[in-house]
């Protein structure tokens, strides 16, 4: 099973994992961002559905996930174009749409101490 970490990391954060990688270091699959606030625009509870819906399936078309989420063309469109420029959703070469993992694992904390 494919997971990945979507969670809120520094740039000094994400560089060490980066380097850690080139050492060959095992890292997992990570999607950070720099803020709560920036994880939270991004990924709004209509995109995580999609997310949910996307994961572990094969890639398909944007008319089957507008499909699959019993969901207007045009707002599925501006929800999985939102979450490809941010690097989360990938485009296969004959441009179906795909979220190549099983699952997620969400990472972040809140609070004085962050």
């Amino acid at each position: 099973m494919r997971t990945v970490t979507i969670g809120v990391s520094s740039i000094e954060e994400t560089s060490a994992r980066a380097l850690a990688a080139f050492r060959g270091e095992m890292q997992g699959a990570f999607i950070s961002f720099p803020t709560v606030e920036g994880l939270w625009t991004v990924l709004t509870p209509r995109r995580w559905a999609l997310l949910q819906a996307l994961a572990g399936r094969e890639p398909m078309s944007l008319r089957a996930v507008a499909r699959l989420l019993d969901r207007d063309v045009k707002n599925t469109h501006a929800d999985v174009h939102a979450l490809l420029n941010a690097g989360i959703l990938d485009r296969t070469d004959d441009a179906r749409i795909v979220f190549p993992y099983d699952s997620v694992h969400v990472d972040f904390t809140i609070g004085k101490a962050a």
